[in-house]
């Protein structure tokens, strides 16, 4: 028999409530048996669904986390060495995401790895943006800031890890 979503696809397998033919690729494994997909009754896990409320207060709490951050990144501007910019990314992406997941009530998924990473580049832009404002920075110095960009993408990588 051919399987009903695969028609090239030759099976001995049916769904054990319905009884269509599916291939290995269609098949999901429940407690009672082999089922097709409609039988198995298929649903994202709540944490990973993500409305569009959500969606927005992630982004809300991500913008506020990122301008706030940026401004104490800015103040302090301990990214001056790579130890110091690796332990400020280390800490700016876990506050970020971690920000981010307890406004969302503990939702994750791939929204929110963007909206935290957003507000981890938010951050980063604040920081440049008040540090070439008040602390004389020229545009040298912003594009040669090594430390804070690597500071930067260990936090958006971190920030994303939080809410997987």
């Amino acid at each position: 028999m051919q399987c009903a979503t695969h028609p090239d696809v030759e099976t001995e397998l049916a769904c054990s409530r319905c009884g269509k033919a599916i291939c290995p690729r269609c098949l999901v494994h429940t407690p009672v048996g082999a089922r097709c997909r409609e039988c198995a009754n298929v649903r994202r896990l709540p944490v990973y669904n993500v409305p569009g409320t959500v969606l927005l207060r992630a982004a809300g709490s991500a913008a506020g986390a990122g301008i706030a951050i940026g401004v104490a990144w800015a103040f302090f501007n301990l990214v001056t060495y790579f130890f110091y910019g690796a332990i400020a990314g280390l800490a700016i992406g876990y506050v970020t995401g971690e920000i981010v997941s307890v406004s969302t009530n503990r939702r994750a998924g791939p929204p929110l790895q963007a909206a935290a990473v957003g507000g981890v580049l938010l951050a980063f832009v604040v920081r440049l943006g008040l540090l070439s404002a008040f602390a004389g920075w020229t545009l040298h110095d912003v594009r040669t800031d090594l430390y804070g960009l690597i500071a930067a993408v260990l936090a958006g990588f971190v920030a994303a890890g939080r809410l997987r």
